[in-house]
């Protein structure tokens, strides 16, 4: 197996462990406005695509879920930006399959992508047909 599916099926597993312990302390989630941050200009696929889930989101939460592009980069200024906020669950980052060579492409990115995310859930998958 290689190391990136095990470094994700470990995030999730330890994700997983996390949000089951605290059930009983916790408050309701959420209890305020949801960040939905779409690394990517206005008007593409992932803004489209995040904007239809935000809404869907809100409608199943009960709670506002706004959007907010923060373009830039292939999408690092945007993965930066949710980076640096609390870790706290209001704030989501939506990202592509960029994301995951970032760090093969750049030299130095303001964040960690293993350590600074946890990964929630796959929301799309396009496939590529190559004909030859």
């Amino acid at each position: 197996m290689s190391r990136l599916p095990r470094i994700i099926c470990g995030t999730l597993a330890l994700a997983c462990c996390a949000l089951g312990s605290g059930v009983a302390l916790a408050q309701a989630y959420p209890a305020k406005l949801v960040h939905w941050i779409l690394p990517f200009p206005p008007g593409g696929p992932t803004d489209i695509l995040g904007r239809l889930l935000g809404q869907k989101l809100s409608e199943q939460l009960g709670q506002p879920v706004v959007p907010e592009n923060r373009p830039g980069a292939a999408g690092n200024i945007g993965a930066e930006y949710a980076a640096k906020q609390p870790p706290d669950g209001y704030t989501i980052v939506q990202v592509s399959s960029a994301f995951t060579i970032s760090p093969s492409l750049y030299q130095k990115l303001n964040y960690d992508p293993v350590r600074d995310f946890a990964s929630i859930s796959l929301v799309a998958q396009f496939p590529i047909k190559i004909e030859q």
